[in-house]
């Protein structure tokens, strides 16, 4: 084994985390990835590229027009954040394939830091800018539970209520809805989504990306366990492509022994970085399941 790891490559083995990793976002994957910059260490500053407003001008024949430059709006991403990850390989399992485990081993390190930067991400609810009514506060929760069971009263006002502060705020199209999975199943149960029992439509998604589960009313409905919650109320972000910016780059990569064992070591750095960029393209709302049941 300490043969077959002593050709470990760690530009292949990186590529490999950063595909398990982009097969593992969830809120990640709902944010403007594209900067400018080189990622090398905690506390880059990178360059949010984004087009900045156009100005529309009356015409007048014979009139020269006001040629606008098209610039990038100046944002900067700083990377904050840093994560290590590391696991051990013993020589007993050297009857096994060092790719074999090599591919299991990153495959989990991928769900895991995934997890990770996905709550890091979930906690930008705070700096949400668009403001709302009859989706729940910080301090009084929507009770979903209380009609799913026999109406879809709640959940349809919730959606109403989001698609209208949503056009309100001049949100782009392919608005999205981050939610819990019971959130996801109260839909499916009250016969608003998946459920042709009650006459709603069944939802054939198509690949928009880890943890779609279809559209309703407008909003993309992304489902995952990592939603920012107190065990009481769950803070549902929704929004636009656009609102938050997200960077992040596997910088560290090594093999070699393990000084009391007899076995391999390999270690992993991952930095990243997010930030609001158009808070008026993004609300929260505040939903609890209380009553639910298991």
């Amino acid at each position: 084994m300490a043969e077959q790891l002593g050709q470990f490559r760690p530009t292949l083995w990186s590529s490999n985390l950063i595909v398990n990793l982009d097969e593992q976002f969830v809120g990640a994957g709902l944010t403007n990835r594209n900067y400018e910059g080189e990622i090398t260490a905690k506390g880059n500053v990178l360059k949010i590229l984004e087009i900045g407003d156009i100005t529309i001008s009356d015409y007048s024949e014979d009139t020269d027009m006001t040629i606008a430059q098209l610039t990038g709006a100046q944002k900067e991403l700083v990377i904050t954040e840093a994560k290590s990850f590391s696991f051990g390989v013993d020589d007993i399992l050297k009857h096994q394939s060092a790719v074999e485990l090599m591919t299991a081993a990153m495959a989990k390190a991928g769900h895991a830091i995934a997890k990770v930067v996905d709550t890091f991400i979930a906690g930008k609810y705070t700096e949400t800018g668009v403001v709302t009514s009859g989706i729940g506060t910080s301090g009084t929760d929507l009770d979903l539970y209380a009609t799913h069971l026999t109406a879809a009263s709640n959940i349809i006002g919730l959606f109403t209520n989001m698609n209208r502060y949503a056009g309100e705020a001049n949100m782009p199209d392919q608005r999205w809805f981050w939610i819990p999975p019971w959130l996801h199943s109260y839909m499916i149960y009250a016969g608003i989504i998946d459920n042709t029992a009650k006459g709603s439509s069944k939802l054939s998604p198509p690949g928009y990306g880890n943890g779609f589960r279809g559209s309703y009313m407008g909003f993309d409905l992304y489902v995952s366990n990592n939603v920012n919650n107190d065990g009481t109320t769950w803070n549902c972000m929704f929004g636009s492509m656009d609102a938050i910016a997200f960077a992040g780059q596997i910088i560290k990569m090594e093999t070699g022994r393990r000084e009391k064992q007899f076995g391999d070591l390999v270690k992993g750095l991952y930095v990243y970085g997010a930030k609001t960029v158009r808070p008026d393209h993004m609300g929260v709302a505040y939903v609890a399941p209380s009553g639910l049941s298991t």
